[in-house]
């Protein structure tokens, strides 16, 4: 028997993984989930190495280090899908030194069996997982999100068969549904948004609060990009990397002065009281502050401190 750690890339915001014509957080989601389901059916222990919160993107990764550490796994395994340029494709596998390198060459034999392309079994010297973990440990990059020709092959049961026959010389047995249709699997980064959204007084396109429910629906993404719009950022649907940014710096609540600030944070703010969202906190902004700390029992000073962001987002 053997003790393998997975981590099921990303999923943990900021942390948060690729958009393309699918999104990363979902896909590792799904496959490791089934990995973990099939190295269990025949027999092996398993250490999920994903953490539940982060402060930062570096935090998340430590977090996943010291669980496969601190375990003593015997095998590190890290699943992520690449994305590049829409063109690129196939498959590889990451590992440092001879024995993760023996164990990421089946593993990478086999999915490239499923019609991937091969980009080989590559240096990971520069992956912090691969770097920081004590253990043999590969990240597998199952194939391009934002390929079309990779999306319409991607079944997640096959991939994960791969996986784990790679893993472990053995074919395994296909999985039952985990869940009900009627009950999708919540995803962490999505749900952590949906509250984000909430508390940030960002609606669907009813007026309503979104549904915490960690699934990508059209209300999410509806109010994904109107929050995009607002903060000035690309208004795709999809919460990357500065949407997370400006979702953080908001959260923050920085002191905002008239004169001294500008960007996301300013946008936001003129958003809320209603003035137009150009980044700049300029005169027309500073009435409409003082009018909305006026109506809210606060100084009217201008001033955007932490009793006027308590008033804003609590």
């Amino acid at each position: 028997m053997t003790k393998y750690g997975i981590d099921m890339g990303h999923n943990c915001p900021p942390d948060t993984g690729a958009s393309g014509i699918k999104q990363e957080d979902v896909m590792t989601k799904e496959v490791g989930t089934k990995v973990i389901e099939k190295l269990k059916a025949l027999g092996h222990e398993i250490v999920k190495c994903n953490p539940s919160k982060a402060s930062n993107v570096t935090n998340s990764l430590a977090q996943r280090c010291n669980i496969a550490n601190s375990n003593n796994v015997d095998v590190y395994v890290s699943i992520h899908f690449n994305c590049f340029n829409g063109q690129a494709k196939g498959a590889e596998v990451f590992a440092i030194g001879n024995t993760s390198k023996a164990i990421a060459k089946p593993v990478l034999d086999n999915i490239v069996k499923l019609g991937y392309t091969q980009r080989g079994v590559n240096d990971g010297s520069h992956l912090y997982v691969l770097r920081n973990t004590n253990m043999p440990a590969i990240l597998v990059e199952g194939c391009f999100c934002d390929s079309k020709e990779d999306m319409q092959r991607y079944n997640p049961e096959a991939l994960a068969d791969a996986i784990v026959k790679g893993l472990t010389g053995k074919t395994p047995t296909p999985t039952p549904p985990s869940e009900p249709q009627n009950n999708p699997v919540v995803i962490p980064s999505i749900l952590e948004l949906q509250k984000a959204f909430n508390r940030l007084k960002i609606r669907d396109q009813s007026g309503k609060p979104l549904g915490e429910t960690g699934t990508p629906d059209p209300a999410t993404k509806y109010a994904t990009k109107n929050f995009e719009t607002i903060v000035g950022i690309n208004a795709n649907e999809i919460a990357g990397s500065d949407t997370w940014s400006a979702i953080n710096q908001i959260l923050a609540k920085p002191t905002l002065m008239p004169n001294h600030a500008g960007g996301p944070v300013v946008r936001y703010l003129q958003f809320r009281v209603g003035n137009d969202a150009d980044g700049v906190y300029g005169p027309g902004t500073l009435e409409a502050v003082k009018k909305f700390q006026t109506q809210q029992g606060l100084t009217a000073d201008g001033a955007v401190g932490p009793k006027t962001w308590e008033k804003l987002i609590g």
